[in-house]
């Protein structure tokens, strides 16, 4: 799993200063990116491309609906419960060479997950953006509203937006902090957050894609998505690493 221990008297890293800067920046130009992308209008165009007055014709295309929707959320469950045990696994029960992570900086992550995730819920909740297929260039019932247009109803179900099949990738970013947030002096190997960034980002933009292809999202629900479970998960790992390095007071 993520770190190993040894079995007689684990060696734990002890966490390094946050150094999140490089992703903070990484995030800011995804941010402007998407203000971009919304304020062109492309997501109706690229929707138009995609569908017609008749609907979404891969909407129910088994490999996209059953395998990469039904499939993906269902493994990303599986993760999730994997880093339940990841984070409760008792050290003494550990092998290997590498030192495991602070039982902390895994609740840590754990909790910067459960946020990412519960954020996107939550939003979808409250929102009252209908999906593209709901809409009446695609044969829905609902007029195309601008999420923007916060608290304006567009006619149709509504609960479309940010894109939540994405948070199955893009819900687990934090995965990758205890490395790639570490600075480059430390014991720390940068390649393991690489893997877990490269591999959070790809699954949520595949899913973020087949959501597009089906008509279930617009592209900028899916960019959206991406800065919200980053901006929840750098701010609770700056959050946590400035408790644990914080100057003790003297008594």
């Amino acid at each position: 799993m993520l770190g190993s221990m040894t079995a007689s008297s684990p060696t734990f890293i002890v966490p390094p200063p946050a150094n999140t800067w490089p992703l903070f920046k990484a995030w800011l130009i995804v941010a402007a990116a998407t203000a971009a992308w919304d304020a062109t209008g492309l997501d109706m165009v690229v929707m138009h491309w995609i569908g017609s007055s008749g609907g979404f014709s891969l909407r129910n295309e088994w490999l996209l609906e059953r395998v990469l929707h039904t499939g993906l959320r269902e493994a990303a469950t599986v993760v999730y419960l994997i880093l339940w045990i990841w984070t409760l696994w008792p050290a003494r029960w550990h092998r290997g060479s590498r030192p495991p992570l602070p039982r902390r900086e895994r609740w840590a992550v754990l909790g910067a997950v459960s946020a990412s995730l519960a954020m996107v819920s939550l939003l979808k909740h409250f929102s009252l953006t209908s999906c593209p297929w709901d809409l009446k260039p695609f044969g829905g019932m609902a007029w195309p509203v601008s999420h923007w247009q916060l608290g304006t109803a567009d006619g149709g179900p509504g609960h479309c937006f940010p894109g939540g099949h994405a948070s199955s990738g893009f819900g687990f970013l934090a995965m990758a902090l205890p490395w790639s947030a570490a600075p480059r002096d430390s014991l720390r190997e940068q390649r393991i957050g690489r893997w877990w960034l490269l591999g959070s980002l790809g699954c949520g933009l595949l899913a973020g894609l087949v959501q597009t292809l089906r008509g279930a999202h617009f592209p900028s629900h899916t960019l959206w998505t991406l800065l919200i479970c980053g901006g929840v998960s750098l701010t609770i790992w700056n959050v946590m690493a400035w408790v644990w390095n914080r100057p003790k007071r003297r008594t």
